[in-house]
């Protein structure tokens, strides 16, 4: 029996490329579930123009699968509510990729209630298999297909990913329903791993590459890859991108996308004020994912800009370590103050009433 596929139009979606946000968790300032505010940020990333979400994964706090919190099932069953109602309304499909983590039979678990629950992909972490060699990691993977279409993921070590060699994308790219790899290394030689991967395996043209390197996004999406196999040369681009960097500001990013996908249509270069953007970009996720501590405030950087326009309640995560780093706040003040053409203050100024209906 063949392994599941998603539908033709959303299959036409991801290999297109898009703008897919990691979708944070809001809590109260209490630590409790905050509904209101949930529903929320769905309704913005798809008002904002945003072709689908990505929920459960590293910007929604891995720590929503700990029994004591128990938000695993809720979060992703409320985003996928409120992602139908939008999607209904807008006249245009959500993509839904759920996170997906753990040793074999937790990733199982989790696979199916994706799949009961009508997601549309899994983004599959191996963060939990820090010690597996490349065959194990392979026959991992091959089980929750079984199940799932998968997007792969290259995880950054700096937040709890291991080094994967090319060798392994190269396996990872024959299985048949693998729709999609997430490059989120943030390291050019890994992210070329994966692109020559894909090339040897003979997917280039069907799994869609999107960037997770919020440190170098635009460059990213505009970087023609070349990749010589045997006596041919395979064309490869990343089609889009799911970031954590586009869980705020999301209306610029859409607009940002839309731009590199037309530079590269009219195949006549890279204007330098693109490249200029770029930086720009970079030097702002420097101060949202706090790459001055090691990344430490990432995620509560994210909630802080949220908080700032109405979206988020509070910055407050599971983890009561996971907290804005010292300075960090000042550092997107600066930022804010620097780009204010990146911001999309006054879109979401102008819906929020509505989004928190």
């Amino acid at each position: 029996m063949a392994n599941p596929m998603p539908s033709q139009e959303v299959l036409d979606i991801v290999r297109r490329g898009t703008v897919i946000p990691a979708h944070p968790l809001a809590l109260t300032r209490d630590g409790a579930f905050d509904e209101r505010h949930q529903r929320a940020l769905t309704r913005y990333y798809c008002a904002a123009g945003a072709g689908g979400l990505a929920v459960g994964v590293h910007t929604t706090q891995f720590e929503i699968r700990q029994p004591q919190h128990g938000l695993f099932k809720p979060v992703l069953e409320l985003a996928k509510e409120t992602a139908d109602a939008c999607a209904a309304s807008l006249g245009r499909p959500v993509v839904l990729v759920g996170g997906i983590c753990g040793k074999t039979p937790q990733a199982l678990e989790e696979a199916a209630f994706l799949k009961e629950t009508g997601y549309d992909a899994g983004l599959l972490s191996l963060a939990a298999l820090k010690e597996e060699t490349v065959p194990e990691l392979i026959a991992h993977c091959r089980a929750v297909a079984e199940l799932m279409p998968l997007m792969g993921f290259y995880l950054q070590p700096a937040v709890g990913g291991r080094l994967l060699p090319a060798g392994f994308w190269r396996q990872f790219a024959e299985i048949e329903n693998v729709v999609a790899i997430k490059m989120a290394p943030f390291n050019r030689y890994q992210t070329f791993d994966v692109v020559r991967g894909v090339a040897e395996a003979g997917r280039a043209g069907d799994i869609a590459l999107y960037t997770g390197n919020d440190d170098n996004i635009i460059v990213d999406l505009l970087t023609p890859y070349h990749v010589r196999v045997g006596a041919e040369t395979v064309a490869a681009r990343i089609a889009g991108g799911l970031l954590g960097h586009w869980a705020c500001w999301t209306r610029t990013a859409v607009a940002q996308l839309n731009q590199c996908h037309a530079i590269v249509k009219a195949a006549s270069g890279v204007p330098e004020e693109m490249l200029t953007q770029a930086a720009e970009v970079t030097d702002c996720n420097a101060a949202f994912f706090d790459a001055a501590n090691a990344f430490a405030g990432c995620i509560a950087g994210i909630h802080e800009v949220l908080a700032r326009q109405g979206l988020m309640a509070a910055t407050r995560c599971l983890n009561p370590k996971e907290v804005l780093s010292p300075g960090q706040s000042r550092e997107i003040d600066r930022v804010y103050n620097a780009y204010p053409h990146l911001n999309d203050d006054a879109f979401v100024k102008r819906h929020l009433d509505e989004w928190l209906a």
